[in-house]
């Protein structure tokens, strides 16, 4: 069989888009496993550093902390979810598995997760919540409100400082698992990470639209912070210098959900459409992309992927943790 030279070009531009499409493909569209965290769909979740923990909130059963490789739940915390107007829709695991933290948009809580109980409830007088983070063993809390105030507290002893940089609304916070740094972003355009004891600025990032996504790496290696538009960075934390920036031909990607991989290689992201992707940090290229099954497959409905994590290698393969809004838990297998 003969072939011009315009068909020959077609047939290798398909060969080619086919590789690509593949290589940014997991093994396989479908989870290895997939356990029903929530039967009513979730409103909040996060997945442990060590992907032996996952936390879930609903209406249907409140909060719940799950056992991952039992697939059993170990504690249910209903207590701050009395009616609708108290619903958690923010939940936060601690680095090393000692605490979580939960909020609505009134007032937040800890948890102990050794013990199950409750180590208080406080309300929030001025403003309403808008995100929050949890150091180790519970001694710190971070709280960044509409006000565009980020509290630190020290809830041992009720120390309290108040982060004033932002000019509008927080959008997203995160915090080292020491406490000692932080990070936030709001509608101002503008990322700072700072120190918790002074309230000084380390860095501050400017960003064209409002941030809407920061995250720092658990080992303190590296910052993420995204906008609204088409700007999600990588920076040294060391440094303050950028690394890299994601590579994406949307016109817009929005993240609800960021890891860092502990090698320091990759980034894990999860988004508000089902998405999660795998990054090369260094390159801010993007090396797979997959969907999570939405709630009911029968019909079109999405997913908020709430939190992402890396477990194990299985033979040299990555696997993959995702919780998402349909209330399960997946396992996924990355061919590396």
């Amino acid at each position: 069989m003969w072939f011009s030279s315009g068909n020959v070009k077609q047939i290798l531009f398909m060969l080619t888009l086919t590789l690509l499409i593949s290589a940014c493909q997991p093994n396989s569209q479908q989870p290895l496993q997939r356990h029903l965290q929530t039967a009513g769909g979730a409103y909040a979740a996060d997945i442990s550093e060590d992907t032996r923990f996952s936390v879930v909130s609903s209406t249907v059963r409140g909060i719940d902390l799950w056992d991952i490789e039992k697939n059993q739940i170990i504690y249910n915390w209903s207590q701050q979810q009395d009616n609708s107007d108290n619903l958690v829709l923010l939940l936060d695991m601690s680095a090393n598995n000692s605490h979580v933290m939960s909020a609505n948009s009134k007032a937040f809580a800890l948890w102990n997760m050794k013990t199950g109980q409750s180590e208080g409830y406080w309300q929030v007088r001025e403003s309403t919540i808008r995100d929050i983070a949890v150091a180790n063993n519970g001694r710190y809390v971070l709280i960044g409100k509409s006000n565009g105030v980020v509290v630190h507290l020290t809830l041992a002893t009720g120390r309290r400082l108040e982060f004033l940089g932002h000019q509008e609304k927080i959008n997203s916070v995160d915090m080292l698992p020491n406490g000692r740094v932080a990070i936030s972003g709001g509608n101002d355009f503008v990322a700072y990470v700072w120190d918790t004891q002074s309230g000084q600025v380390i860095y501050r990032f400017n960003h064209p639209t409002r941030v809407s996504k920061v995250a720092l790496d658990s080992k303190g290696r590296f910052a993420f912070t995204a906008d609204s538009r088409k700007n999600a960075n990588i920076w040294d934390l060391k440094t303050g210098k950028l690394i890299s920036k994601l590579h994406y031909t949307q016109r817009q990607e929005i993240f609800s959900s960021v890891r860092f991989s502990p090698d320091g290689k990759t980034l894990l992201t999860g988004s508000p459409s089902r998405k999660v992707s795998v990054w090369d940090i260094a390159t801010g290229k993007r090396l797979h992309e997959w969907f999570v099954p939405p709630k009911d497959k029968k019909r079109a409905s999405g997913a908020v992927v709430y939190s992402v994590a890396y477990g194990d290698k299985i033979q040299n393969q990555q696997v993959i943790y995702t919780l998402s809004s349909s209330g399960y838990l997946e396992k996924w297998l990355i061919q590396q």
